[in-house]
Formats: C-alpha cells, sequence, structure tokens
C-alpha cells in the first residue's frame, strides 16, 4: 500500500530558503556546511555551592560534597537581600563538571558569563583562567587550552564585597552576589569574529543615514585567527529584512596572521528602507556576518538584530525620531529583580516586565543603575522604547587609577555589547555622585571619554541630583538629566514644572530630561486625602502617591523641550538598608509591588494617559473599609464617558475630564458595598465595606488595606 504525503510550505518559508541558498552559492556552496558554525552548551545543571570563602577551592580535587546543589542563575542574597538591615557581601564559590565528548582540533574554547557580581575569579581543572572585576556586563576566558576530553572542572569563586576599584561603590539598592546569569560553554572555529573584545559579537554596527529615502547600515568587524597558520578569509556582511529577505550586501576579503586580530568595515545601502520607528512601528532587519576560508568553507556566523532610524536630541524640540518629535515618556526599570529570586531571574521574567511596561504605555525605559542582560534589550527593540542604559558609576567614587580603568572597562563592556540595538538612544555616565569634588568629575569624565571613543555616534547623559542645575559633574556629558522628587523630600522645596521651566529658561541651549520623579506608594497604607507622609516612615499611603503623579504628570506633559521623562520606578525594588514603607527592605516607589502581582492606581494614571487601547480603571480598591456613609468615587479612563453603579443604585454617567471619571457625594450602606464603573465594553469593581460608627464625607480615613 502507498500513501501519498503532501508537504505545504510558505511563501516566506520558501523565499528565506532561496535567500539562504543565494547566499550560499556565492560561495560555491550548494550545500550548507554548518560544522564549523559556533555551539553553545549552557551550563544551567547541578552546580555545588558554599557561602563563604574556602582558601585553594580552585583546585581539581576539591571535596565539595557537603557544599550546597544549586542551578543557575542563582544568588546568595534570596534570603538576606530584601528583609531589612543588612545582607551577606563576602565571597561565595561554585563548581561543578563539564563532560566534553571530544576537544576538536582547530576549534576553539570559551567559558561565557553573563553576569557575575561583583568579581569572579574562574578555574578550569585547577588553573586559574582569569579575574574579571565588574558584576553586570558579559565577560569570556578563552580556556581553549587548560579544556580536555572527558569531565573538567569549574570553580568560581564570586564577591560582592564593596571593593575599592570596582563600580559601583554605593547605590540605594541591593548588590545581590553571585552567578545570577546563565553561563555557557562556547565553542567556535579558529577564524571567528572576536569573541573577546569586551565581551561583545565582535561586530560594531551604526547606521549613519535613515531617511524614508535611504538607509546606511555600517558594520565594523574584527577578524581573529586563532591558528597557527596565516590565513586567507572571505568575509560578507547581508542584511535581511523582517521577511528573510536579502536587502543589501557586501563582502571583502583579509589575509590574518597567525593568532592575530584584524578589523575590515563594510558600508550597507538600502533603498527606501522600512524605519524603526518606536512603539508605532519597530520594524527590525536582521544583520548576518560570515567568515569563509580560501576554500570557500564557512567558518563563523554572527546574526544581529538592527533598526534603522535616526535620533536628533534639541535644546527646543526634544528628541527627534526619524526627523519627528517623539515624547519619551517612561520608567526607570531596577532589572527584573523579584521575591525568592533576586536578580537570578529568567529570560521569561524580563519579558514579562518589558510587557506591564509596554501596556502602560511607555515609549521610553531607563535600564538603572547597571548594564542590564541581553534580552531586556531584545524586547526595547522588538516594543520599540527608546533605551537610556548606564554603568554603575553610583553615589560614591574612589579616587585612584584603578577605579577609573575600572569604569572605562564597563563603559567599554556596555557599548561594545548594546551598540547594534536601535533602542538604544543614550549612553548613560552614571547617577547621583554624591561628592562635589574635582575627583568627581573627573571620574564622570572618564566614562564620557571612554563612551565617545567606543560610540561617537549616540549621545551621552548622567543622572544629576544633589546639587546646583549647573554643577560641573552635570555639565560633563553631552546631554542633562536631573532626579528631582519636588513633593516627595521635604527639602527639594517648588514644583517639578516650574523647575523645568526655570531650567530650560536660565539655559535655552541645553537639552535635558528628568532622569527621576516619584514617591513611596504602601498597598497596604490606605488613607483618603493624605497630607504629605514622613518619607522615612512606615505610612506611606498609595493616595498620596497617586496624587503626586498626578499633579507631576500635569505638570510636565506638555513642555516639549524635554527629551524624556522617566518615572522613578517601574517595579519596587530591593534596597535592603531601607525601613520604610509597608515592609524593610523595599524601595515602594515603584508603579507596581515587588512581586508584580499589584498594580498601584498610579500605574493605571499613567495608563489612561499614555496608552491608546482602550482602558478603565476604578482607583482606590484597596483602601477597602470606610467609615464615611458617602464618598468619592473615581475612575481613570481614556474614553469619553463612565457610568457608576453601586450596589442596586445607577449614578449618572459622567463625562471623563482630564482621563478622570469622578462622582462625589456617593452613598455607601452599611456592610458591604459593590462599586462597578463601566464604559461601554469595559468594566472594573471592587468591594467597599463601610464600617459601623460612619463618618461625613471629608472625614480623614486612615485604615491599612485588608
Amino acid at each position: 500500500m502507498m500513501f501519498g504525503v503532501r508537504f505545504l510550505v510558505s511563501k516566506e518559508t520558501v523565499q528565506r530558503l532561496m535567500a539562504l541558498l543565494a547566499v550560499l552559492a556565492c560561495f560555491g556552496l550548494a550545500e550548507p556546511s554548518i560544522a564549523a558554525e559556533r555551539t553553545r552548551t549552557v551550563l544551567s545543571g547541578e552546580w555545588r555551592f558554599i557561602g563563604k570563602d574556602v582558601p585553594g577551592a580552585g583546585a581539581a580535587d576539591v571535596d565539595d560534597w557537603d557544599w550546597r546543589r544549586v542551578t543557575l542563575p542563582h544568588t546568595y542574597n534570596v534570603a538576606d537581600g530584601d528583609d531589612g538591615g543588612t545582607y551577606y557581601r563576602g565571597p561565595g564559590w561554585y563548581r561543578t563538571t563539564l563532560d566534553l565528548s571530544e576537544k576538536k582540533a582547530k576549534r576553539l574554547y570559551f567559558l561565557e558569563f553573563e553576569g557575575a557580581a561583583l568579581a569572579a575569579d574562574v578555574w578550569v581543572n585547577g588553573v586559574l583562567v582569569g579575574r574579571h572585576e565588574g558584576g553586570y556586563a558579559r565577560f569570556r576566558f578563552d580556556v581553549t587550552q587548560v579544556i580536555a576530553t572527558g569531565r573538567n572542572q569549574i570553580a568560581v569563586r564570586t564577591d560582592n564585597t564593596r571593593l575599592a576599584n570596582i563600580a559601583p561603590l554605593g547605590g540605594d539598592f541591593t548588590v545581590f552576589g553571585g552567578l545570577f546569569r546563565p553561563v555557557s560553554l562556547i565553542e567556535t572555529d579558529s577564524l571567528h569574529f572576536d569573541m573577546m573584545h569586551f565581551g561583545g559579537p565582535g561586530i560594531h554596527v551604526s547606521v549613519p543615514r535613515a531617511t524614508q529615502e535611504s538607509g546606511t547600515v555600517s558594520a565594523r568587524m574584527r577578524l581573529v585567527n586563532g591558528g597557527g597558520l596565516a590565513a586567507s578569509t572571505r568575509y560578507r556582511v547581508s542584511l535581511l529584512d523582517a521577511r528573510g529577505r536579502e536587502v543589501a550586501k557586501e563582502e571583502g576579503k583579509r589575509r590574518i596572521n597567525p593568532e592575530d586580530t584584524t578589523e575590515a568595515e563594510v558600508t550597507l545601502n538600502v533603498a527606501k528602507p522600512h524605519l524603526w520607528n518606536g512603539t508605532a512601528d519597530p520594524y527590525l532587519y536582521r544583520l548576518v556576518a560570515t567568515i569563509h576560508d580560501e576554500d570557500g568553507k564557512l567558518r563563523d556566523r554572527v546574526e544581529l538584530p538592527v533598526g534603522i532610524r535616526s535620533i536628533e536630541i534639541t535644546p527646543d524640540r526634544g528628541l527627534l525620531l526619524n526627523g519627528r518629535p517623539y515624547q519619551v515618556r517612561g520608567v526607570n526599570y531596577f532589572h527584573s529583580q523579584r521575591p525568592g529570586k533576586g536578580t537570578a531571574v529568567s529570560d521569561e521574567d524580563i519579558s514579562r516586565d518589558m510587557a506591564i511596561i509596554a501596556e502602560m504605555g511607555a515609549t521610553g525605559v531607563r535600564f538603572v543603575h547597571y548594564q542590564h542582560p541581553q534580552r531586556a534589550y531584545d524586547e526595547a527593540d522588538r516594543r520599540g522604547l527608546l533605551v537610556w542604559t548606564e554603568v554603575p558609576l553610583n553615589s560614591a567614587i574612589d579616587p585612584g587609577e584603578a577605579f577609573a580603568e575600572n569604569i572605562r572597562q564597563q563603559t567599554r563592556e556596555l557599548i561594545a555589547q548594546n551598540a547594534h540595538h536601535p533602542s538604544v538612544v543614550v549612553w548613560g555616565l552614571g547617577n547621583e555622585v554624591y561628592e562635589d569634588s574635582d575627583n568627581a568629575v573627573r571620574m564622570i569624565a572618564v566614562a564620557q571619554e571612554a563612551a565617545r571613543a567606543a560610540d561617537p555616534t549616540r549621545p551621552t547623559t548622567y543622572a544629576h541630583c544633589c546639587q546646583a542645575d549647573n554643577s560641573p559633574k552635570a555639565l560633563v556629558p553631552d546631554l542633562s538629566a536631573f532626579n528631582r522628587y519636588f513633593g516627595w523630600y521635604p527639602d527639594q522645596k517648588g514644583s517639578l514644572g516650574e523647575w523645568a521651566q526655570r531650567f530650560h529658561a536660565s539655559f535655552p541651549d541645553r537639552p535635558f530630561a528628568i532622569g527621576e520623579y516619584g514617591a513611596g506608594g504602601g498597598i497596604l497604607a490606605q488613607e483618603s486625602d493624605p497630607e504629605p507622609p514622613i518619607t522615612t516612615s512606615r505610612w506611606h499611603p498609595e493616595q498620596y502617591q497617586t496624587a503626586y503623579h498626578e499633579r507631576n504628570w500635569r505638570e510636565i506633559r506638555d513642555l516639549p523641550y524635554l527629551w524624556g521623562s522617566f518615572i522613578w520606578v517601574a517595579f519596587d525594588l530591593a534596597s535592603d538598608g531601607r525601613n520604610e514603607g509597608d515592609r524593610p527592605g523595599i524601595n515602594d516607589k515603584g508603579l507596581i509591588s515587588f512581586d508584580r502581582s499589584v498594580r498601584k492606581d498610579a500605574y493605571f494614571w499613567y495608563q489612561a494617559n499614555w496608552s491608546s487601547k482602550p482602558m478603565l480603571h476604578l482607583t482606590e480598591r484597596r483602601h477597602n473599609f470606610r467609615h464615611a456613609s458617602q464618598v468619592t468615587v473615581r475612575a481613570y479612563s481614556n474614553q469619553s464617558r463612565v457610568g457608576l453603579k453601586v450596589n442596586e443604585r445607577s449614578y449618572p454617567e459622567v463625562p471623563v475630564v482630564d482621563h478622570v471619571a469622578r462622582w462625589d457625594q456617593v452613598d455607601l450602606g452599611p456592610g458591604e458595598n459593590r462599586i462597578e464603573v463601566t464604559s461601554g465594553e469595559l468594566r472594573d469593581e471592587a468591594i467597599w465595606t463601610r464600617l459601623e460608627g460612619g463618618a461625613e464625607e471629608g472625614s480623614k480615613e486612615k485604615t491599612p488595606s485588608h
């Protein structure tokens, strides 16, 4: 019996296959050879861990049988990093075995760490292969000479101690220690794109030109010959559109001496490019770079997302995306840390966080206060969020040259690893260095010099606070940015809008942004019409945070000269030294709770203002125990009218005024009351319980949420 089998292949699949065959045909490769491409083995299996220093634990024959079994990613501050008070800052050791079925000739092997805080010393089979200083950037070690066929012993000593030569030296956040991002073994050909250039892909991508008529993509490659003989190579760079069609290509030849590195640069011209246009149209191309030997055999391949777009930042019109003013309204994102995980989170955790930020209607995000994992930048690329990303020069400095060199290194790593991302528009030099001295200015200048040398196509900024607007520190970068908390910290007098207008009038030629503004908001602290709370107290009413953001956004939303504004902060975060708000160990200025279970009212205020997707949100849902017999009911919406129903009584539908629908003198009966708001198909509700001994509307109601 015979069966007929029919395969259905989409048009897009056929086009992708034909494009690949066309690339291979240029080198006479009718059958693709992939044996020489990179392979990656993620070392996520069982590791042994001990949370103290063990002298000599890098040796191959150490008995680690009684060490704790963990899997990566892992941090040793999960239990003590967000509980208030102090947390462990010191060394921790990790050990695992790697089984290598075959060590291949003419192949190179690299251990890659996505992040290890703050310093990491690495041994393979008892041999120290290197030390990396800096907790948040990717780094690699060439382990070709020490790795072997069969079982290999890997040992890593991490240390999150405050070390004088490693940034950050301060900051209002927990410095989680450990191997908190993935570790991999990467195998490459001896001919490859540089694996050891500050942890980057070995290719620096820039976009010198981006208009609707033409676009230019530049790729500067570092080609490495890790073999013992000189090699003649052919490199090729292709730009593929979102459907896999090749829209531009360039190629060339290089002869590379043994154990040497050479650079080559190509320019790809694209007619009528599809521009990467923020959240409205975050269109991505793919840049594919390959190295072939003189026989046409593929030796290495790297693929990167690329967006063709132009950015200009002006003192009067703010940020221009593709030549048009673009309002960058966003949040500060302090890594995807979570209870029970610290910073040892998954890619899925990061994607969920970025989705929450995008759902709010944000157009920008500031990745604070250090380099974030690649998944965060990839998500920003595909969601069209404009990114300000920065090095961890935070709060404090050391005046020595070792610290300056560490700042240079971390700046170069940040740029080498992220220059290809179209979402990245600004390199951050640091945040809130409190010391007002020549040494402080010099350290920011060190980062400025390193950033401009590594990527002259993007501007730099620095998040300034605590001194005058024209402090020498604030004038080092290309752009200004200020962390201002008028209405929260009592020592800051005035209002955010008045300050911004005054700065622009005083410095009309200086582009500036609001790097941070925000207020604490406890989801357990509920109070009608609260007075400004004591910021260091345990009582941070959510209603005050909401009122703060209503007032401040209204003051700054129509200022065209701001190149950006960023709320502090998207999610509550671990700051173990704090003892305020709902519980110790947490900075509660987030729009979303630390565990991501609650989106506070202020989140929905911005969603009503920023998002075009129809939305409706009843405010004060957690103020669920009341004493007053009459109350005010409010809802946020981007619709025109909203209706209200309390129990079985319907109230008149009201217009939405500046994204707020409001009803005064709404009656509450004794016991439970169902509050329901509607607008078309949209609906939201809550249960408010009126307690015995009712009070008049307007009297203070201060009750914890239940």
